[in-house]
């Protein structure tokens, strides 16, 4: 094929993946994973529908399946940080090795003597029988690293549970490469009709530990970028061309090992991806950056994958083989409840586990699916069938795991999200945790604006009376305590202790209480990241003087204005609830001319806004002006 014909071929498929994106995003607005709509973009575009990506295209495109392959590959290395799993070792080994052994084992069996009931199965021979039902078996014991971090990182969680829960995932995603690597090699010794004996596993043996050796070496390459002050997307096209460097070279070998030897040498790459980004995550201090890459790349690799893969599929194929997709995701399923039981059992874990530790193992993704194109496009004759199978059983797999995981997470009460605030509208009242002369100037200041300010120590002093603020000594911060304050009501808290007290009364507020606004005066910068995950809005002392000094000598008139130093102007945050204003523009609300609008935040986030940008109901308009022009605004947005 020459540079000319692939090109327009890349192209073509180009514009296919873009549609796919934005596609796949009405599904998730719909609760469906971001890969299903890809998978349906894929099969639309190809031979089955539209034939915007014909079969030799697909061919021709290949370089791109092991491009994405290597990424997800390295993605799933990347997660095996050992560290993070020290701590529940034990569980993770128990609930591992029987996730594993009675997954595979048992689907292997069930499958090989049904294969009767399995049409594209039912006329082999018994060899390719076998063959067919390890492969199974293999592939089902993939997990979902991404999916599982996905649902992790949404509901906040945290727990023995959840450790035990992701470092499982995360460690038969790796042990099930291995598997494949050997049952890959038997189901073609097999299907071959050649004989397997102590030769065939001593080249095996051979293979992975070479396989192991070449990923090592990946890992050292891979350090290469990062050493470097390199632009984030340079780091990520030298990461995805050594990526598919790993498979080149793969290939090379075989061919040369072939015309050297007369025997194919045959390396597994995505062993070898896999094992270099464990170097890199374990042993080098690029652990994060390296991580970070492949968070920036991996969205445009799943994008290009998975509709490829759709693409691949034949729809007639895939509506022929959904209902034996659902007996086997059944099979799965039980085997899977058996392997927690025993899991749990065996590591000692609390009772209450037992029937629920399948849970967060259902999901199946990127490494399943690699793992099926490698059968399909190795055994042309019937891996077709057999990948349209898997991909139906992953689909069903990513519409039921993240919410049984969500579910659980929630039972066992490590999931830690927001609570919802029962604050209706403005309430102009706020807390201040810290006795000091700055939380007292505050809580004045606040009381000119007409706000209510409670102060809260920890401590008992006594200020003989200095102001008229609310001052509430000696207080311990138990949730029982906190509620008393009705916090659930409260507009907002301003946080003023140590860093350490700060976060623990932050955590404990969002999670009980979801108070509108948490304010934090940062006393340490290291420890930004984990307040602003909370959301909150984080105050630094030591640049915010300077942050103003500057507004001040650009714009002093707008400082003042802002700082609020003229007594007569003021600025407000006001919701809309008027719904004669829904869909309006913002030129036509005809506000007083002593009025500016600052900013315009809809569902938590900030809109960048002009005179054509759209109201909605449930947006927070922030506007300055006078406090007359004020209070009359907002009797007419918010009534």
């Amino acid at each position: 094929m020459d540079l000319k014909t692939l090109f327009i071929i890349l192209i073509g498929f180009m514009i296919v993946a873009i549609a796919s994106n934005q596609i796949a995003k009405v599904f998730q607005r719909i609760k469906f994973p971001l890969i299903t709509g890809f998978i349906i973009t894929g099969i639309l575009a190809g031979s089955s529908f539209l034939n915007f990506i014909p079969k030799r295209a697909i061919d021709n495109l290949e370089f791109l399946n092991e491009i994405a392959l290597s990424i997800i590959a390295f993605s799933a290395g990347a997660e095996l940080y050992l560290d993070d799993m020290r701590s529940r070792i034990n569980s993770i080994k128990w609930m591992t090795i029987w996730q594993l052994v009675i997954t595979f084992f048992l689907t292997s069996f069930v499958i090989y003597f049904i294969a009767d009931q399995i049409p594209f199965m039912a006329e082999m021979e018994e060899a390719v029988k076998i063959s067919v039902a390890i492969l199974f078996g293999t592939i089902f014991v993939a997990r979902s690293p991404s999916s599982a971090i996905a649902v992790i990182n949404e509901m906040r969680a945290n727990g023995p549970f959840t450790k035990t829960a992701i470092g499982v995932t995360v460690v038969e995603d790796v042990l099930v490469v291995i598997l494949f690597a050997i049952n890959f090699s038997i189901a073609k010794m097999l299907i071959s009709g050649e004989e397997i004996n102590l030769l065939f596993f001593g080249i095996l043996f051979f293979e992975l530990i070479a396989s192991f050796g070449i990923g090592y070496v990946t890992g050292k390459v891979l350090e290469f970028p990062f050493q470097f002050k390199l632009d984030k997307n340079m780091k990520g096209i030298i990461v995805i061309f050594i990526g598919y460097f790993v498979y080149f070279f793969s290939n090379f070998i075989v061919g040369f090992s072939k015309e050297l030897l007369g025997h194919e040498i045959i390396l597994e790459p995505l062993l070898i991806a896999i094992v270099g980004s464990f170097v890199l995550t374990n042993y080098s201090k690029h652990r994060i950056e390296f991580k970070e890459v492949l968070e920036y790349i991996s969205p445009v690799i799943y994008i290009v994958f998975f509709t490829l893969t759709g693409a691949s599929l034949s729809f007639h194929t895939l509506i022929s083989v959904f209902g034996i997709a659902v007996g086997l995701f059944l099979l799965r399923l039980i085997t899977m409840i058996l392997g927690g039981i025993f899991g749990v059992v065996s590591a000692k874990d609390p009772k209450k586990y037992t029937f629920i530790a399948w849970m967060p193992y259902l999901t199946q993704a990127g490494v399943a699916l690699g793992l099926a194109t490698i059968v399909s496009t190795e055994f042309p004759g019937w891996g077709h069938h057999f990948e349209t199978i898997v991909i139906a059983i992953i689909v069903i797999n990513q519409l039921l795991g993240p919410p049984l995981f969500k579910w659980v997470l929630n039972y066992v009460k490590e999931s830690h999200l927001k609570a919802k605030s029962d604050l209706k509208e403005s309430t102009r009242d706020a807390v201040i945790f810290g006795l000091e002369s700055q939380s007292i100037a505050l809580a004045k200041q606040l009381e000119k604006q007409n706000w209510s300010a409670r102060i809260i120590s920890m401590e008992d002093y006594d200020l003989e009376g200095e102001h008229k603020c609310e001052i509430i000594n000696n207080f311990n911060p138990t949730v029982a305590n906190l509620k008393k304050l009705n916090l659930d009501k409260v507009e907002a808290v301003v946080l003023m202790l140590t860093d350490e007290k700060n976060y623990i009364l932050a955590e404990k507020i969002y999670e009980n209480f979801g108070t509108k606004d948490i304010i934090v005066r940062l006393n340490q910068h290291e420890n930004f990241e984990k307040f602003y995950k909370l959301g909150a809005l984080i105050i630094e002392p030591s640049t915010a003087i300077v942050s103003l000094l500057d507004h001040f000598v650009r714009s002093p008139n707008a400082t003042s204005l802002l700082l609020g130093m003229d007594d007569n102007q003021d600025t407000m945050d006001i919701e809309i609830k008027n719904k004669d204003y829904h869909g309006l523009r913002i030129r036509e609300l005809r506000l007083p001319t002593d009025l500016i609008i600052l900013s315009i935040k809809r569902r938590g986030q900030m809109l960048i806004t002009h005179g054509y940008t759209r109201l909605r109901i449930g947006d927070v308009i922030t506007l300055v002006g006078s406090k007359k022009s004020l209070e009359e605004t907002k009797i007419k947005l918010n009534p």
